[in-house]
């Protein structure tokens, strides 16, 4: 095998995605052929002997994708330095996954967890710009110049100019309403952030679409696979080969709206989960 950048081989291994791999090394965790590694070094795993904080790294996993719904009160880590749950406590599977597209602690809606480091550092690298949709309550009915504010972009207190977003009014809720918004960025609280700026509290975040992927019919703590389909588009978005979701005429509707849908497999809590995977591949190995 031919040498590569050992960011890349430790994202593969499903240590994180290359970002968090390149703070691996960049931290001294990482030795290569006893030596402490540096950015930009390259390594042939096959031949060269790489430890991170003392521990051989294990060959490349199988690659795993899964939807996921997170609650509210459920931090988006695999690990927590306090008592609250994180994503991966809701995956009953055993391997190295990671989430894409984090949302706050007070957020909740689709997360994408995966052990592909690759696709994970595409869809949320900001170069790449990938939409993320949201359904978004706030507390007070918003009028046509706070709307427009939100679509052109807004500079909030530290002096960010966040980038134009599409914003559409959904519906009322009581003194409220829900809207629809869709970005290609994701600061921090961001949305929570433009809505205390332009006088729109914000009640409730529901992201419900990463690019290709929706949220679907999952409930929060439910998890699914994805299907080959939904996994060859994501990675036609990342490179290139395919147009977001949202732009495309046969694109899902937002959950809780009728339409025809593909078959997809069944949501899933607890270890029943674990069983079920595990049922799928054997039937992919016997054909």
């Amino acid at each position: 095998m031919a040498e590569e950048r050992l960011q890349k081989i430790l994202s593969r291994a499903g240590l994180g995605s290359r970002r968090a791999c390149e703070e691996l090394i960049t931290a001294g965790r990482v030795m290569v052929n006893g030596r402490i590694a540096e950015l930009g070094m390259k390594a042939d795993p096959q031949k060269d002997r790489i430890l991170v904080d003392g521990s051989p790294v294990k060959p490349p996993e199988e690659l795993v994708y899964i939807a996921l719904y997170k609650p509210r009160g459920t931090l988006s880590a695999v690990t927590a330095p306090d008592p609250r749950p994180t994503v991966r406590d809701l995956i009953p599977l055993e391997g190295h996954f990671y989430p894409v597209g984090r949302l706050d602690v007070d957020s909740e809606g689709l997360i994408l967890m995966t052990n592909d480091g690759e696709l994970a550092n595409r869809l949320t690298h900001p170069r790449y710009g990938h939409e993320k949709e949201y359904r978004v309550l706030v507390a007070r009915r918003p009028d046509a110049e706070q709307l427009d504010i939100w679509r052109r972009g807004v500079v909030l207190e530290d002096g960010y100019r966040t980038a134009p977003a599409e914003v559409k009014f959904e519906t009322g809720m009581g003194k409220g309403a829900w809207l629809r918004v869709v970005m290609r960025e994701g600061r921090k609280r961001q949305i929570r952030e433009i809505g205390r700026t332009i006088g729109l509290p914000v009640v409730k975040i529901v992201r419900v679409r990463i690019g290709t992927l929706h949220l679907g019919s999952l409930k929060p703590r439910e998890w699914r696979l994805l299907t080959p389909q939904e996994i060859a588009e994501l990675k036609g978005i990342v490179t290139g080969g395919r147009k977001p979701a949202a732009a495309r005429k046969d694109a899902p509707r937002p959950a809780g709206l009728p339409a025809a849908r593909a078959k997809r497999p069944p949501a899933r809590t607890g270890q029943k989960g674990a069983q079920g995977q595990a049922s799928a591949r054997n039937k992919k190995k016997r054909s």
